[in-house]
């Protein structure tokens, strides 16, 4: 058994200044839905854990060209708080589809968008793993890889990104405001995330001891019309197989702005640029959404038993602008 200090943070410069002692090792922990999980498995062994759950970031403030949400704010709050439903449909919708209605009474969004994969060799300490242990190798690559990633990969880790919210995040735009003990910072979500490469053990560009204290919602015509839709083994609670959060801006029939950001095919939500790309100054049409979901796999590459997810993907943008492209 590992012994574990507890430290409950009263205010920020003292959480920071936890997690800042020389050989600290310390996590955050706010609502535990993930960092408990590794602790069992044994795949994280922090030495301090320290409670941030009475730091004051749980406000949500709704403005006439953001909504700020507080890092603490529950999945429930959030996805139930009716400036979100209205502005930013395919975040609410995202959180929903998240997970049971207890997990999302107890996770907090700053803890959902640093989750880490639900790869099962990752969390059996048993199998060699890049990502736990640099350099003993990828059990994924050659074994059970029916959930991994099919872009965005390296020959050292083919994981896939669990966060249906972070997609979501990605098509709106979303802002992260993180603090260190030497000031804050405004990190674009689709920065906030790094691939594997050569070093899989890193997957964002936090600092240690970085705290993420809001994220921001800026509002936009696109984001107001937007949509997740999720492809899963089951409809109860699952991780998506492939998903899609999409959001469009038309005019008079031409579609003026867009996103499409696929979630469970890459380390990080994968933002397919080159569908946009093939969007942008075109008419609403469904031949538009079916030309431009045809070249969302371009770059994709199967590992045997997750080469499905190729058609999969292509067929679920299509699916997902045929929606809301239909709304507007």
């Amino acid at each position: 058994m590992n012994a574990i200090a507890y430290a409950r943070a009263t205010d920020t410069p003292s959480a920071l200044a936890t997690t800042a002692e020389p050989g600290s090792r310390a996590s955050y922990i706010a609502g535990g839905t993930n960092v408990i999980d590794l602790m069992k498995d044994d795949v994280e062994k922090p030495v301090t854990l320290v409670d941030i759950t009475a730091l004051p970031m749980r406000d949500i403030r709704v403005g006439a060209e953001s909504i700020m949400l507080g890092a603490l704010a529950t999945m429930a709050d959030v996805a139930d708080t009716p400036a979100v439903k209205a502005n930013f449909p395919v975040v609410s919708e995202a959180l929903l589809l998240s997970a049971s209605a207890q997990l999302r009474n107890m996770a907090t969004i700053g803890g959902n968008v640093l989750q880490r994969t639900r790869c099962s060799y990752f969390r059996d300490v048993s199998q060699p793993c890049n990502k736990r242990h640099p350099g003993n190798g990828c059990s994924a690559i050659g074994g059970e890889n029916r959930f991994h990633s099919v872009i965005g990969t390296s020959d050292h880790c083919i994981c896939s990104h669990p966060s249906d919210f972070a997609a979501a995040l990605t098509a709106v735009d979303a802002r992260v405001h993180t603090r260190t003990a030497s000031g804050t910072r405004v990190i674009a979500i689709e920065d906030l995330y790094v691939l594997p490469g050569d070093r899989p053990n890193i997957e964002n560009v936090l600092a240690p001891g970085e705290l993420i204290e809001a994220i921001e919602l800026p509002v936009s015509a696109h984001a107001r019309n937007s949509q997740y839709l999720k492809v899963r083994d089951r409809a109860s609670y699952e991780f998506a197989l492939v998903s899609v959060a999409a959001a469009l801006e038309t005019s008079r029939g031409t579609i003026r702005t867009a996103r499409v950001v696929l979630g469970s095919v890459a380390p990080k939500p994968w933002r397919a640029h080159d569908v946009e790309a093939a969007l942008v100054g075109r008419p609403a049409t469904p031949d538009t959404f079916a030309r431009a979901a045809a070249i969302a796999s371009n770059g994709m590459r199967g590992f045997g038993n997750n080469d499905y997810k190729i058609p999969l993907a292509r067929n679920t943008v299509e699916q997902a602008l045929q929606a809301i492209g239909g709304a507007a």
